[in-house]
Order: structure tokens, then C-alpha cells, then sequence
């Protein structure tokens, strides 16, 4: 007999625990992957390109529930941590950094700035309460604009980032020239169900498990997990939920704004510097300008609302999203054979997954 006191748990509970887009999007995903597999394209290819794109946008992804768990929404000002990133990355080739060398310097000097830059973000934010994420976009797009003049007006002298005529730097800058390109992504790195058996070290068939990238994103992802429970984690969470109750209770809801959005900004500084050595090149100009609407996308699409964020909303989030990106392009080129509609099609279906992400922001529990 089944127990009477006990709750039948029914597919709409299950909905409204994981939110319908996640449920949607995800196996949209599974339904494309299977689509894949009968146009006769590899799906350890396809997974393989989704865990090397998760792992290269994931702690961009990350630095959304800083700034959502404190208040003030997802972070459109994205960018902003970017450009602290791009800066530190030039910074570490120009003082002749290079491989292992130039990756943690370029961290190293990520941080104090982001946190500097974070800082008066932060304050910027608590002097606008009730417009955060308007304010947030223009800020990006202020930043991006400014750091274009910037590029071209620092006197950087490594012929490595120069143009060859010319002062600034270049539009792209190839990492492979001092040793960073997918230096962590080769770290470690092996094959699952290669031809040579279930794990193959190195080895170019399979499912290729990057590693070194993976490592770095969940230890970031639990560093934020452990920051908000702690003390002052559980303050910015309070302040978020409910201001009013939190200020009652004697905790400076500002101060954990402030906080929140420096680690915001340090995370998308880390996570620029990640996605560059993955990619193999790092993009300047107005390169980070629209990088914050596929994080938000991902996020709100793991579960996330515009005021509650998790870890695990992260990670869910950002392999649904790059999984369905990855694998709707190749399948898409099948299905449309003979024709070059690949660029219309990236835009379509990036653009149409985070509008949906946005209009269902009301996603699941929290």
C-alpha cells in the first residue's frame, strides 16, 4: 500500500521545480543530437565541441548570481569584467609572459582591477536602485567604447600585439605566439569512448574532456557556492530576497551590493581570460560588446529567475545553452544541404534562445 501521508509527486510539480524552458530547451537539445546522429554527424564530436564551449563560457555564466542573489539583477554590465580581463591578458604579453607564466599573471593582474573597477561599479548600481540592468547595458557598451580608444592610444610595444603599420593594437591577437593557446584546455585532457577503449589519454577520438578548463570553472563554481554560505554571502542573499527586512535586521544592503558585483566583475575578468586561451586568440575592441546576453541567456535558462541564482543553475544552464547552439548549426547544414546559410542560421538560433530565455525569466523554483 502506498503510504497516505506521503506526497505524490505529479509532472507538473516536476515542471515547476526544473522550469519549463529548461525542460523545453533541454530536450529540444536531446531531439537535435538524435537528429544529428541519423544526418550520419559524430555525436561524440557534437559533445565534445558542447563540454569545450561550457567550459570556456561557464565562468562567464558564474559571474550572474553574484549580482542576481544581491538584487540587482543579471549582470548586463558583463563587459566591464571583460574588458578588466583583456587588459590584464595585453598587460602579461607586453611584460613578455608567456605559456603557464603569462595565464596566471594574467589573473594576477585581473583581479585588483576588476575589484577596483568593481567597486565603483558597484556604487554606480546602488546610486540607480529601480533601473540596474538599464543602467547595466549602457555601462557595458560606455566601457566597450571607451576601451576601443584606449586600444588604440596605450603605447603597448610587444610587435606581437601591434599592427604592423601603424600605432594601437591589433583587432585579434594570436595566443599561440607566446604559448597560451588552449594551454588549460590540453591540460590533462583525455578521450572517453575512443577507439582505443573507454579512456584514452591524449587521444584524438571520443568525447574530448578538457580538463584543465573544467577544473578552473568548478573551482570558481565552488568558491561562489561557498562564499554564499558564508556570513557575509548569506547578508547579499538577504538583502536580495527582501531589503526592507534585511535593513530592519541591521545589514548594510549597499555595502553587499558593492560586494557582489566586485565578485561579479572579478568573474567575468577570469572568465574572459579562460574563453581567450580555449579559442585560441584573444579579441579586443568591440569584441565583449553583446557577451552578456548569451550568460544571461544560459542562466535564466538553467533554472535561474531575475532575482534568484544558483550554482547549479549555472552549470545546468551553460550545457543546455552551448549544447543546443553546438549542434543545431551542423544538423541545421544538413537539413538545408547545398546552401551557405551558416552565419544566418548562428544568428537565429543565438538570438531566438535568448529571447525565449528572457521572456520565460520566471523559470523555476527557488
Amino acid at each position: 500500500m502506498v503510504d497516505a501521508g506521503r506526497k505524490r509527486i505529479s509532472f507538473n510539480d516536476i515542471v515547476k521545480k526544473i522550469g519549463f524552458p529548461t525542460i523545453f530547451i533541454g530536450g529540444f537539445w536531446i531531439l537535435l543530437l538524435i537528429a544529428g546522429g541519423a544526418f550520419g554527424i559524430s555525436i561524440n564530436t557534437l559533445l565534445s565541441d558542447t563540454i569545450k564551449r561550457a567550459g570556456m563560457n561557464g565562468i562567464l555564466v558564474l559571474a550572474m548570481v553574484p549580482s542576481i542573489q544581491s538584487g540587482t539583477g543579471p549582470n548586463f554590465a558583463l563587459p566591464v569584467g571583460i574588458v578588466c580581463g583583456l587588459f590584464a591578458e595585453v598587460c602579461a604579453i607586453e611584460f613578455g609572459y608567456t605559456g603557464w607564466s603569462w595565464l596566471f599573471m594574467s589573473i594576477a593582474f585581473s583581479i585588483p582591477l576588476a575589484t577596483i573597477v568593481g567597486y565603483l561599479y558597484g556604487r554606480l548600481l546602488n546610486a540607480v536602485k529601480g533601473s540596474e540592468m538599464t543602467i547595466a547595458t549602457y555601462t557595458g557598451f560606455s566601457i566597450v567604447a571607451a576601451m576601443c580608444l584606449a586600444w588604440l592610444m596605450i603605447p603597448f610595444q610587444s610587435p606581437k600585439m601591434g599592427w604592423f603599420i601603424g600605432k594601437g593594437l591589433r583587432e585579434t591577437i594570436q595566443l599561440d605566439a607566446i604559448g597560451g593557446d588552449k594551454i588549460l584546455s590540453n591540460f590533462w585532457s583525455f578521450s572517453l569512448f575512443g577507439e582505443k577503449g573507454l579512456i584514452t589519454i591524449g587521444g584524438q577520438k571520443g568525447i574530448i574532456i578538457p580538463t584543465g578548463m573544467l577544473l578552473i570553472f568548478f573551482a570558481c563554481c565552488f568558491i561562489v557556492w561557498l562564499y554564499f554560505r558564508s556570513k557575509s554571502g548569506i547578508a547579499i542573499s538577504a538583502g536580495g530576497i527582501n531589503p526592507k527586512f534585511a535593513q530592519s535586521s541591521g545589514i548594510d544592503i549597499d555595502k553587499g551590493r558593492i560586494k557582489a558585483n566586485i565578485l561579479s566583475t572579478i568573474m567575468g575578468a577570469i572568465g574572459i581570460i579562460v574563453y581567450s586561451q580555449g579559442y585560441g586568440y584573444t579579441q579586443l575592441y568591440t569584441a565583449p560588446l553583446m557577451m552578456a546576453f548569451p550568460a544571461v541567456a544560459a542562466v535564466l535558462i538553467g533554472g535561474a529567475t531575475a532575482s534568484r541564482a544558483k550554482v547549479s543553475h549555472v552549470i545546468i544552464g551553460v550545457i543546455i545553452y552551448q549544447g543546443l547552439f553546438t549542434t543545431a548549426l551542423p544538423v541545421a547544414n544538413q537539413l538545408f544541404e547545398g546552401t551557405d546559410l551558416s552565419e544566418i542560421l548562428r544568428m537565429v538560433i543565438q538570438n531566438g534562445i535568448i529571447l525565449y530565455a528572457l521572456t520565460q525569466v520566471k523559470g523555476g523554483d527557488n
